[in-house]
């Protein structure tokens, strides 16, 4: 690589990394519930972010099973999530123990922690679920 093109991508690197820094800490990574029951990795997919069941309990697995979840590792709860301008993170929510999806958001409260937040319709009938980072 020549040293002009070195330069040129010292200086793009320059202008985004301010960018990206300003948008704060990123959700991407392993997360487990309060209880440790369910993990899930959150990760870039299309344009938003998703996060995959990669290890769930026993008991997990089977709350999951009667709500009609018949394999809860492998299973996308957190769908198609953008970063809005007042900071949250907006998509879907599945929620494998009733086999639902609903309108949600995740806060990046701390580095290490995010909550979501899944509503029945218009603010109604909400329930939230921290996630603590797990590496």
């Amino acid at each position: 690589m020549s040293l002009m093109r070195i330069a040129a991508v010292a200086a793009l690197v320059s202008i985004v990394a301010p960018v990206e820094a300003q948008r704060g800490p990123a959700l991407t990574g392993t997360w487990r519930n309060d209880s440790g029951s369910v993990r899930i990795r959150i990760a870039p997919c299309g344009q938003g972010l998703c996060g995959r069941v990669v290890a769930a309990s026993e008991k997990a697995v089977a709350d999951a099973a009667r709500g009609g979840t018949d394999r809860l590792i492998g299973t996308e709860l957190f769908h198609d999530f953008r970063r809005e301008d007042d900071g949250l993170w907006y998509g879907q929510v599945y929620v494998p123990d009733i086999g639902q999806t609903f309108d949600g958001t995740l806060e990046l409260v701390d580095h290490d922690t995010i909550v979501g937040k899944g509503c029945l319709f218009a603010g109604f009938g909400c329930k939230t679920q921290s996630w603590k980072r797990v590496r």
